[in-house]
């Protein structure tokens, strides 16, 4: 895989959506997971680093869109959307439904290399957060924490919040933490490069 070439985006497209009961697809090439509760920013994530404006769905109701989404990206890889997570007003069934379903395709996915799990800079993680953090561990991952929304923090409060996330989540200090802005692209370089290490099978926690 190569996004050397000014990191350009050639292809970026929904290709499947599945919902409880389906059958996810199989094929050959990468896939990379991204997680996080409602309102933390993963579309707009997903839709910067394809650098598409508005291909990854949005829900007008949060906690509401209960489905999996993998965009093909270059035909090399798919970003896989799972559904947000710690929305209060979802029911406890619906909430079922979606832990058994993202916990169906953590446990039968072939091709996930890495699971991307986001939090919100500007606050403390929550207890979901938490829960999905050693969740994905237990799943046999080692999350990469996204810290999105950075550009709303100063340049001198992101070290204190970068080092809250990290106790709160108990984080291992090899685990990496990537503060990120949609809006200025902070971080994105950092992701790209990351991508393209575990393609090429030199990263060692792929």
């Amino acid at each position: 895989m190569s996004l050397d070439a000014g990191k350009v985006i050639k292809k970026a497209e929904l290709e499947t959506v599945c919902g409880i009961k389906s059958r996810f697809p199989e094929h050959d090439i990468p896939e990379f997971a991204f997680a996080g509760k409602s309102n933390v920013g993963k579309s707009s994530l997903i839709n910067s680093l394809m650098q598409r404006k508005a291909l990854a769905r949005t829900s007008a109701s949060p906690g509401k869109t209960q489905t999996i989404n993998f965009y093909n990206v270059n035909d090399e890889f798919y970003f896989v959307d799972l559904p947000g997570y710690g929305y209060t007003k979802a029911s406890e069934s619906v909430r079922a439904d979606w832990g058994k379903m993202v916990e169906r395709y953590l446990k039968h996915s072939k091709m996930l290399l890495r699971v991307f799990l986001l939090v919100d800079i500007r606050h403390k993680p929550t207890a979901d957060d938490r829960l999905m953090y050693d969740w994905v561990r237990s799943q046999g991952f080692e999350p990469v924490i996204i810290a999105t929304k950075s550009d709303k923090l100063g340049k001198n409060d992101k070290p204190k919040a970068l080092k809250l996330i990290r106790e709160t989540l108990k984080m291992k200090e090899q685990e990496l933490l990537i503060p990120y802005s949609s809006e200025n692209r902070e971080g994105r370089e950092d992701i790209y490069s990351l991508l393209e290490e575990i393609c090429d099978g030199k990263d060692h926690n792929a």
